[in-house]
């Protein structure tokens, strides 16, 4: 018969077992080579952001946007019901500016989704055949930003993830949230580079706009909050039509929420979503949550109540994270 003892160092490897056998998964894809992409030609891209009450951010993204350094490109800003001055600065800056294009949302339909709603109407309007997707509190960290998203727009490809980093600020909250994001990146673009795309997020991201229209958009889950990324992407994307862009011009930080409160409800609408992932996405996540957990509230413990196996205990935690 199995001793306690014995059971509690079982399940600790396997814990870690797990989690190493992921680590090393995803140290694999991130260490393999990727050739230059081979492009003769840059396509023209619609870049699209939807803005509710965003006077100031989009005051502060429309130039940034306007003077990236890419020869065929517009604009397009989807004022959603504003009641501030978002309409009135983009009345006026669409006149100065010819790739900059406004697309208004008077009224919401009924059990629809309004940022789902909004991205539609952006995505019909947008005059090219790949659309690039960001938000308003984001900031391209360079003039290159649409080039280093644009040259993985190749022939075969429908959707392009890219890498939205949280602002660092210094507070405590603000640390966590940037540490989360970044686990969530090494799992969303590992498993996209090991050819298992699960998600995207919304805040950089293309996709041919065939592939929207064709698959009658976001027609499966309109009413849910948020989805309007990673559900998309979990259902169109394949090994094959899918690629990566990672890179110093791809960046395009955001703004994290300033209070836990916020960021609670943050990951409970993420998570909620999260259920109407593809049964094997939801395994594979399942398993690696429940273990990154269980290494913390089991394995740590057992370090300390075992101190004769404390040292190996300790050596595949560390190895684990």
């Amino acid at each position: 018969m199995v001793s306690l003892f014995t059971s509690l160092l079982i399940i600790a490897w396997t814990i870690l077992g797990i989690q190493l056998i992921y680590l090393i998964s995803l140290t694999v894809a991130f260490s393999r080579k990727r050739l230059p992409t081979q492009q003769d030609t840059r396509p023209p891209v619609s870049v699209i952001v939807c803005a509710h009450d965003e006077e100031e951010n989009i005051r502060q993204l429309v130039p940034l946007l306007l003077r990236q350094d890419y020869p065929n490109f517009e604009v397009i800003i989807v004022e959603d019901r504003s009641n501030d001055g978002t309409y009135d600065y983009l009345l006026e800056a669409t006149k100065e500016n010819s790739k900059l294009k406004m697309v208004r949302v008077r009224h919401l339909p009924e059990h629809i989704n309004g940022k789902k709603f909004a991205l539609t109407l952006g995505i019909k309007a947008a005059t090219n055949d790949w659309v690039l997707l960001t938000d308003a509190d984001c900031r391209p960290t360079s003039d290159l930003w649409i080039q280093s998203m644009a040259s993985n727009f190749q022939q075969g490809k429908e959707i392009v993830i890219g890498y939205s980093p949280y602002s660092k600020e210094d507070s405590y909250l603000n640390s966590f949230i940037r540490f989360e994001s970044l686990v969530t990146a090494i799992q969303f673009i590992g498993w996209a580079l090991l050819g298992k795309p699960y998600m995207g997020v919304g805040r950089n991201l293309a996709y041919r706009k065939d592939l929207f229209l064709t698959n009658k958009g976001f027609n499966k889950h309109l009413p849910v909050t948020g989805g309007d990324d990673d559900l998309f992407v979990n259902e169109h994307a394949t090994k094959l039509n899918t690629v990566v862009s990672i890179g110093k011009d791809s960046l395009i930080p955001s703004e994290p929420k300033k209070t836990w409160k916020a960021f609670f409800y943050q990951k409970l609408r993420h998570l909620s979503v999260g259920k109407r992932y593809k049964f094997s996405d939801k395994i594979l996540l399942g398993i690696f949550s429940l273990s990154w957990v269980l290494s913390w509230v089991v394995v740590l413990p057992l370090i300390f109540i075992l101190p004769d196996y404390g040292s190996f205990l300790w050596a595949g935690f560390f190895c684990a994270k």
